[in-house]
């Protein structure tokens, strides 16, 4: 949703239910809640909609960390709701924030299985996208990941937890959030010490306050180019999709044969496309697949890759797999 679709006139739950009716989402879903100003303010936003509370305690802050979750348990017993944590410790030889947000995002996949939910809302606003893009654009993000935050569908099967949703509500300017009285929406003392591990904390109160001084717009900015790079990606990722069964023979075995000259007459950012596909239908660990890992797929580099994966060709025959 664009952002200049929205007027002041109109509030937080106008426009969370109007994406709600318009993207046909219903049943019971789950409302992840920090205890921060977003969050609570998409949980009342969602007033009346049947949903589960979770929440994810990694205990970084202590004593602070126990206190976000008795908020939150207390915010959804006086709202009348079920109420779902858990708390997940960061494995030390992970990068912390990359971590954290796989592992909560694993969780709320599988408690998602759990109740039977049809749909997952994290808050976000439009200060987050702006956010995410600048944090993608530094880590040299392609056309993929300058979509931002991205809706997503998450899958049913709880062996399958890393096709996730990023958001099911829009993203909105926020102004909605902080309009609002910051006792109803957030734990006292939330938040108000940022943790500079983080790198998307540094971005928030070091990078996006400076590019706000040069483009006052900046966050606008960014999220259209968000939008035009989801748009272009879609339909990028339609085309790999009917690139794939064309280009695919039957497996060898656990290698996956693929047709040479049918691959060669595509165009190299489809052929990247399809591998991608590839490798998230076969459930192959992208993380380590770099943009150079990518480029030699879709030239057809024979070699090893990262988790094992090996690729190589055989006259008109590209075969890759692991093991």
């Amino acid at each position: 949703m664009r952002n200049e679709k929205f007027k002041t006139k109109r509030g937080l739950p106008d426009v969370i239910r109007e994406f709600w009716t318009r993207e046909g989402i219903g049943g019971t879903g789950i409302v992840a809640v920090s205890g921060g100003a977003d969050s609570v303010a998409l949980l009342r936003a969602l007033d009346g909609v049947p949903s589960v509370v979770a929440h994810v305690n990694h205990g970084l802050r202590g004593a602070e960390s126990d206190a976000d979750e008795a908020f939150v348990r207390d915010l959804a017993v006086k709202l009348k709701l079920e109420f779902r944590s858990i708390r997940i410790a960061i494995p030390a030889n992970e990068n912390l924030e990359s971590a954290a947000r796989r592992l909560r995002y694993e969780w709320l996949a599988k408690l998602a299985y759990e109740v039977n939910a049809s749909w997952i809302a994290t808050g976000h606003t439009a200060d987050d996208q702006a956010e995410t893009v600048l944090h993608r654009i530094v880590r040299g993000a392609g056309l993929q990941g300058l979509r931002g935050i991205a809706t997503a569908k998450f899958s049913r099967d709880p062996q399958r937890c890393d096709v996730l949703p990023r958001r099911t509500q829009p993203i909105v300017p926020h102004r909605f959030v902080e309009h609002r009285p910051p006792h109803h929406l957030a734990r006292p003392g939330h938040g108000q010490v940022a943790d500079r591990r983080f790198t998307r904390n540094r971005i928030r109160h070091e990078l996006l306050p400076q590019f706000k001084e040069y483009n006052p717009e900046i966050v606008g900015v960014l999220g259209r180019l968000a939008e035009h790079s989801s748009e272009a990606f879609a339909f990028i990722e339609q085309e790999a999709k009917q690139l794939l069964p064309r280009a695919e023979r039957p497996r060898a075995g656990a290698k996956l044969i693929f047709d040479k000259p049918t691959l060669e007459a595509a165009t190299p950012f489809l052929v990247r496309e399809l591998f991608r596909l590839v490798w998230q239908r076969e459930s192959w660990p992208m993380d380590a697949m770099t943009a150079e890992h990518w480029q030699r797929v879709a030239s057809f580099t024979a070699g090893d890759y990262p988790s094992g994966v090996k690729l190589s060709v055989v006259g008109r025959i590209v075969q890759v797999g692991r093991g």
